[in-house]
C-alpha cells in the first residue's frame, strides 16, 4: 500500500527537494506552502515524479493545522510519514541581549510550535496504525554541545525542537512511531543564502532516509550525514 507523506514549508528549498525525492521512491506526498499561489506552480513542476498533491498550510496557525488534518484524514485516512520542515529566521542580526523577544517568539511559533501542532494532529492516527515517522528538521546551531553566538532566536528554537523529539520519542517508542532530528547542514536556500557548500538534495539526503527508517530503527536522536551528532 502506497504511503503518505506531508512536508511543511516544501514549495521551495530543503521541503521542495524532500518531495522530489519522496516521490521518486513512489510515496504519496503532500506539498504545503503558506502560499496558495506558490504551492500549485510547485505541484506543477513536481507531476511528472509522482502522485503529488497541495494543501495550504500556515504551521503557526492552528486552525490551518487543523484543516490539514482534516483534509489528509477524509482523502487518504491516515499520514505515514511527517517530515517539521517549515522554519523562519536566521537572525543574524541580532544577539540574545538585544533581541527583538517579539520577533523571537514569532521564530518559536513557527520552529517550535508548528511542528509541535503538527505533531499533535497526526500522532493519534499514526498510534491507530502503529506506524509513523516523524522528522524534526533541526540545525546545528540548535545543538548545546556546539552552541556559541548569534541567531540567538533561530538557535533557542532549534534547540527546543529538539527537546522535543526526545520527548516524543520516549512516549512513542513503544508504538512503532519514531521520532527524529536532523541536520541537513549549510544549504543553499534563501536562508542558507547563495555560498552555503550543500545543494538542497544533499540536504534532503538524511531526511529522506529517517522517513524511511525501517522498524525497530532508531529514535529521539539526532543526524547529519545519516551518522548520529550529539545534542
Amino acid at each position: 500500500m502506497m504511503k503518505t507523506a506531508l512536508v511543511s514549508g516544501s514549495n521551495r528549498g530543503i521541503g521542495y527537494a524532500c518531495i522530489q525525492e519522496l516521490l521518486q521512491k513512489g510515496y504519496r506526498v503532500i506539498l504545503t506552502a503558506r502560499s496558495e499561489e506558490d504551492g500549485k506552480k510547485a505541484v506543477e513542476k513536481l507531476k511528472s515524479f509522482g502522485e503529488v498533491h497541495f494543501h495550504q498550510l500556515d504551521v503557526s496557525d492552528e486552525k490551518s493545522v487543523q484543516r490539514i488534518a482534516e483534509y489528509v484524514e477524509n482523502t487518504f485516512g491516515h499520514l505515514d510519514i511527517l517530515i517539521n520542515n517549515a522554519g523562519i529566521n536566521y537572525d543574524t542580526w541580532h544577539s540574545a541581549f538585544n533581541a527583538d523577544l517579539e520577533e523571537v517568539h514569532q521564530t518559536l511559533e513557527t520552529n517550535l510550535f508548528g511542528a509541535w501542532r503538527l505533531a499533535q494532529a497526526f500522532i493519534p492516527g499514526m498510534k491507530k496504525q502503529k506506524y509513523g515517522r516523524i522528522v524534526n528538521v533541526s540545525s546545528g546551531l540548535g545543538a548545546l554541545s556546539k552552541m556559541s553566538v548569534g541567531t540567538p532566536g533561530y538557535s533557542v528554537s532549534k534547540a527546543a525542537m529538539n527537546v522535543l523529539t526526545i520527548k516524543l520519542a520516549g512516549e512513542l517508542k513503544r508504538k512503532n512511531i519514531l521520532v527524529n532530528s536532523v541536520c541537513p547542514g549549510w544549504v543553499r536556500t534563501d536562508m542558507g543564502g547563495a555560498g552555503a557548500p550543500r545543494t538542497p538534495k544533499k540536504g534532503a539526503e538524511t531526511i529522506v532516509w529517517a522517513a524511511e527508517l525501517e522498524d525497530k530503527g532508531p529514535t529521539g536522536k539526532f543526524f547529519r550525514d545519516m551518522e548520529e551528532i550529539e545534542w
